[in-house]
């Protein structure tokens, strides 16, 4: 296909673009992976996760972004761009970025390993012995599993698959036109191979591959090997409306997507220009599609480098805090029958979640339980407590959502684990994800029926939770256990429900909530009493709800947002958002939560949840926020929280006008101050349930940071 260039006069004088806003977040990833401040073996996680990130985005918003192109679908991005215009304003963005990423690790990590005593060698630079005890290795392990397939001339392409690593080999048979052959590099066996036993040496196994490539060819000529990667469309939308069908589908989606069309190939510089015209040729891809990347391609392989015994390279170990009244079922329900509970993982432990489920299971007092689980994790003690919850004759029902992204196959192993021990397992909408988190308990207490709850921002999911920002509420509060219990009747019966009490469900009222709440904070804004809005956020997209935010600042509403990656708002604009920060915040776990803070004149109004203010989650997946009512949590959530991350100097990044993040830095006469150390250091049911008095007030003053904490 043939892409023009953006034209010049593109509306973007309200909205940034999102693909480009995701793009800079994906640069504050690899700016953590520069910076000098955190660990070494750290520092190579945020390469590969800057990689894993980019291919993702490949996968889905740019195939998203191709298939509207090539169906000429000329809607334009709130911005004013499209299609085609977005397409090249990424690929501008993004092959300089992976240029970047390959110069960060060439130039900036890889010297600082070696300088560690860990050693990432060239095949040239190996002594006889080694090349000769490689060349055995190759031999018995490798070889066997090596499957070279010829690509051209060839009467059938052979599939290639995505992100699979590969090298392109061209052969000469007796003066024959060359020939280009593919080998597949194994992924069964570890990618990096190590060298002797006393040293942390190691080459890579597509270099010892190369370096042996004679062996798969006996008696043709290799005339050259040069490695490449393709990535392919993995945003296969499930069409089936049928629910009894659902399952199907979704296996085979996932059969489909290993099949998808080709969004990107990425090569090293050294491959001749005819072996790369052949790949684009076969893979039909245009110019704007290829990557020529020096250096590592695949950098997954980072993620094994990262994992050798070198515990001084990497952030010190971090013990979540688990309050006493939580770390039992008795003191659990017993705390959540006098006051709501707010913890805030991973600072705070996520076993009181487990212990949460995991004693229900086993309670002689508790009759059923209700859950919802989205991204469940390869190893979950929460569905297997409800496994055993069910094997224990209580009633207990599961909506398992087949549809998150990427964990479908995981999913429907855990779902038919779930049918087989007895677990009442609904699937939700066809049409719609349900992307909320959520747990009801039913308990028999004092001869009455009592409804305890957990709702959450984050996934149950254990490996996620210690590296997550989440925040989870318990509670027993009547009206949201009746708001949850009639929310599953919707989601696994067939209710049409229509009303809650107090909680905002999208596709429902929450929007419409959301809305009603900025512009109830502008009515209440007065010079004596200014309004204050603050969120926290993965992503702000929605037109809408950017308009109402525009409105407020306008109006002289100060508000701040702290959103992690994607912000189409545009602050700072005179006129427009004058009153409106935005900051983002990149550090060691990756902030997840969603709160929504307003100041409500004298009433402060505080929401947490799973919706992001996107389209997506607004209207077309099954979202919860619910209202956090104590006001000592309010007090806790704005001052011990939100205030927390805007005081970050450390961490965090600043937003302008233009699209462009700027690092915060301390100023003259401050100190450091890095707010995911400082919750670490008081996380919050330690304040609450080890500092408090009867009444719920704080005596501890000692958690509330000033101006000149050294934290870091």
């Amino acid at each position: 296909m043939t892409r023009l260039k953006p034209i010049a006069d593109s509306n973007t004088n309200r909205y940034l673009n999102r693909e480009l806003s995701w793009l800079q977040f994906n640069r504050r990833v690899l700016e953590e992976a520069a910076n000098v401040h955190n660990p070494l073996l750290e520092r190579l996680k945020f390469l590969a996760i800057f990689e894993s990130n980019l291919d993702e985005f490949y996968m889905v918003r740019v195939s998203g972004l191709i298939e509207q192109f090539e169906s000429n679908v000329i809607e334009t991005s709130p911005d004013g761009l499209s299609p085609n215009e977005q397409l090249i304003a990424i690929s501008e963005v993004a092959e300089p970025l992976r240029r970047r990423c390959a110069t960060v690790f060439d130039e900036h990590v890889k010297p600082s390993l070696e300088k560690s005593g860990i050693h990432l060698r060239h095949y040239g630079e190996l002594n006889d012995k080694q090349i000769r005890d490689l060349r055995s290795y190759f031999e018995r392990e490798i070889f066997p599993l090596c499957t070279p397939l010829i690509l051209h001339p060839a009467p059938v392409v052979p599939f290639i698959s995505n992100r699979s690593l590969n090298i392109a080999v061209e052969l000469s048979d007796k003066g024959t036109d060359v020939r280009l052959a593919r080998v597949k590099v194994p992924t069964v066996i570890p990618r990096l191979v190590r060298i002797g036993k006393r040293k942390q040496e190691y080459v890579l196994l597509e270099e010892v591959i190369s370096h042996n490539i004679h062996a798969l060819f006996p008696g043709v000529e290799v005339l050259g090997s040069h490695c490449f990667r393709v990535i392919r469309d993995a945003d296969i939308e499930i069409r089936q409306l049928e629910a009894a069908d659902l399952i199907t589908t979704i296996e085979e989606t996932l059969k489909l997507r290993r099949f998808g069309d080709p969004v990107m190939l990425q090569h090293n510089p050294s491959m001749p220009n005819h072996v790369r015209k052949h790949l684009m040729t076969m893979l039909k891809l245009d110019d704007e599609d290829v990557f020529s990347v020096e250096g590592l391609l695949g950098l997954e392989v980072l993620w094994e480098l990262a994992k050798i015994d070198r515990p001084g390279l990497r952030f010190s170990s971090h013990l979540p805090y688990v309050a006493e009244p939580l770390a039992t079922s008795a003191g659990l329900y017993e705390t959540m029958t006098t006051r709501d509970i707010l913890v805030h993982h991973p600072y705070d432990g996520f076993r009181s979640v487990e212990a949460f489920v995991g004693s229900a299971a086993n309670d002689p007092d508790v009759v059923g339980i209700k859950q919802t689980l989205y991204r469940m994790g390869s190893e979950s003690p929460i569905v297997e407590s409800l496994q055993d919850a069910a094997e224990n004759g209580k009633q207990v029902a599961a909506v398992v959502e087949l549809k998150a992204r990427f964990d479908e196959s995981n999913n429907l192993v855990w779902a038919r684990a779930l049918e087989r021990a007895g677990v009442h397992v609904t699937y939700g909408f066809p049409e719609m994800k349900t992307h909320c988190k959520l747990c009801l308990v039913v308990r028999k207490d004092q001869n009455r029926m009592r409804s305890y709850a957990h709702i959450g921002t984050g996934n149950y999911n254990p490996g996620t939770a210690r590296m997550y920002t989440d925040l989870g509420l318990f509670t027993c509060d009547e009206a949201i256990t009746q708001d949850i219990s009639e929310l599953f009747n919707y989601l696994t019966g067939f209710s049409k429900q229509t009303r809650y009490r107090k909680l905002l469900v999208a596709p429902l009222n929450l929007r419409e909530g959301i809305l009603q709440r900025i512009r109830n904070e502008i009515s209440l804004h007065r010079k004596e009493r200014p309004g204050r809005i603050i969120w926290k956020l993965n992503a702000l997209v929605d037109p809408e709800v950017i308009e109402a935010l525009y409105d407020a600042s306008k109006a002289g509403v100060r508000i701040d947002l702290i959103v992690r990656g994607i912000c189409c708002l545009r602050p700072g604009v005179p006129g427009m958002s004058d009153n409106i920060r935005v900051m983002s915040i990149v550090g060691r776990f990756l902030e997840h939560s969603r709160v929504y803070y307003f100041s409500g004149g004298d009433k402060p109004d505080v929401h947490i949840g799973s919706a992001d203010a996107m389209r997506r989650n607004l209207d077309r997946r099954i979202e919860v926020l619910v209202p956090v009512s104590d006001p000592a949590l309010q007090c806790h959530i704005r001052d011990q929280l939100l205030e927390i991350c805007l005081k970050d100097n450390v961490q965090s990044w600043d937003l302008d006008a233009n699209g462009t993040y700027t690092r915060r830095t301390a100023g003259k006469g401050q100190r450091h101050f890095d707010a995911q150390r400082w919750f670490m250091d008081n996380p919050s049911t330690r304040t609450f349930l080890g500092r408090t008095s009867a009444s719920g007030t704080q005596n501890d003053k000692k958690t509330k940071p000033s101006s000149n904490d050294a934290i870091g």
